[in-house]
């Protein structure tokens, strides 16, 4: 019997098993918000070194520094064992980085003394967790990109970023779950020499074993997500890549139904010669829009947001901590990533990115404001929510989907690795140069990212072309073109 329609319910399976990498990236940044200061509480008890706030910046954000390692080498693990054999090389280091950051002394180190010795230990394991989220990062939208219809790509792409934002909320609840009834230590500072140390009033729990739990409990979504990646396919345009023609079509048949099927595998074997072209074998215009994309979704300055928002929710005025604040902006960032993903093949990726860009500009040009006028409370607040929630309605999904499409297939995984290594290089500069920005002035910090938002609004009108409804083997035509 001949499949004329394809089967849906195939191709939602298999995009969801691949979106679990995106939670899994969204869980693994993020579960160091509930575990650093337990984390700085055990490191200050060293007696071999001082552990001061910088090595806990350094600590803190160590993962991001295997996610521009994992961001850069994805191209090749995807064109040398696949897409999905390298979701499987991310699955394992995401459950080794769970399972060493709870218990880094294992083999050489006494459990529970803290030395430098085991802090570089423990970075390592971080680090290696970073490679892959760098890794899936890159990956998983590119595998469900060269898995989907096009009709519907932007759709599944855009819920990696879903998926992302969900698994960020989801370590959240874990962490406040793990914590229950516990304290997190209390930090005391020389008002003399202004060295740090634990005061004897601190839980104990919190310092030996909260922050182990925390970073462990990401070994189970990982186990789950190396156990599915058994049960689904490699993408057909890889298959193609490697000369497994006739699976590839069995798979395109299974998805599109035969007929289309037939049409799309055509389509693939014309542009499929990866192994042969050249990174900058279709110009330098589609590597340094690709380029620019990945720079301007993390210099509009999303994860100075995302990162520090207590921080900046009790400054604004917010009461309880700016806890409450948070929760509600992380629910409104799942609203509106919902928005883009129903929206992104029906409007277009163009409109959708410079209605965010504007979105966010004025929301971070309030926020400038309020702060030159010292307004405090409702107006702050709500505008921080309202930056935050542009961005996830545009920036934060349809980068995704433009970086997994954009590109010819002939240099897809080599161009996204170059894409996402300037990412995650971008997502560490505004990372660490926040906090310094925010101390000197709130309303220059926002003044810059306000003003990002207008030439990046700028940058998509003027330069990035639309791909809505275009097979990825279009893309080549697209650039041959120009």
């Amino acid at each position: 019997m001949t499949n004329t329609n394809g089967n849906k319910l195939y191709l939602y399976s298999i995009t969801l098993v691949a979106v679990i990498g995106g939670l899994l990236f969204g869980y693994d940044t993020a579960v160091i918000s509930g575990a650093e200061k337990g984390l700085e509480a055990f490191f200050l008890q060293a007696t071999d070194f001082q552990y001061n706030k910088l090595m806990h910046g350094i600590t803190s954000s160590s993962a991001l520094i295997g996610c521009v390692i994992g961001g850069a080498i994805s191209g090749y693990f995807a064109t040398l064992f696949g897409r999905r054999n390298s979701l499987r090389v991310a699955s394992v280091l995401f459950f080794l980085s769970a399972l060493g950051s709870y218990y880094p002394e294992f083999l050489f180190f006494e459990y529970g003394k803290p030395s430098l010795d085991l802090l570089i230990a423990f970075n390592l394991y971080r680090v290696l967790g970073g490679i892959g989220v760098g890794l899936a990062s890159a990956i998983c939208p590119m595998y469900i990109a060269e898995i989907a219809p096009s009709e519907i790509r932007g759709t599944l792409v855009s819920c990696n970023q879903f998926a992302i934002i969900f698994g960020m909320l989801v370590v959240y609840f874990v962490n406040y779950l793990i914590m229950g009834d516990h304290q997190n230590p209390i930090v005391l500072k020389d008002a003399v020499t202004g060295a740090l140390s634990v005061s004897p009033d601190s839980d104990p729990w919190t310092i030996q074993v909260g922050w182990r739990k925390m970073f462990v409990s990401e070994a189970f979504p990982a186990g789950l997500f190396g156990l599915l990646l058994f049960f689904v396919p490699k993408t057909p345009r890889y298959l193609v890549l490697i000369g497994q023609e006739e699976k590839a079509l069995a798979i395109l048949s299974r998805i599109n139904g035969t007929g289309r099927a037939k049409e799309i595998l055509l389509d693939i074997k014309a542009t499929a010669h990866e192994k042969t072209e050249k990174l900058f074998s279709y110009g330098v215009a589609v590597i340094v829009i690709g380029i620019l994309l990945s720079v301007f979704q993390q210099a509009i300055g999303i994860n100075a947001v995302l990162y520090y928002a207590p921080r900046i929710f009790e400054n604004a005025g917010a009461e309880g901590g700016g806890m409450m604040q948070t929760v509600i902006m992380g629910v409104v960032n799942i609203i509106f990533t919902l928005v883009a993903i129903f929206t992104v093949d029906r409007f277009g990726r163009k409109p959708l990115l410079i209605i965010g860009s504007i979105g966010m500009a004025v929301g971070a040009f309030a926020v400038a404001i309020c702060d030159s006028l010292a307004v405090k409370g409702f107006v702050p607040v709500f505008s921080i929510i309202v930056y935050s929630a542009f961005f996830m309605m545009s920036w934060g999904p349809i980068c995704w989907v433009l970086i997994a499409e954009i590109f010819p297939n002939t240099i897809r995984g080599q161009a996204v690795a170059v894409a996402v290594a300037f990412q995650w290089i971008f997502n560490y500069i505004v990372s660490s140069t926040f906090p310094a920005l925010y101390d000197f002035s709130p309303m220059f910090a926002y003044g810059i990212y306000g003003l990002i938002c207008v030439i990046s609004a700028i940058f998509v009108w003027r330069w990035v072309p639309e791909t809505k409804g275009k097979t990825l083997e279009d893309m080549s035509n697209m650039w041959r073109k120009k």
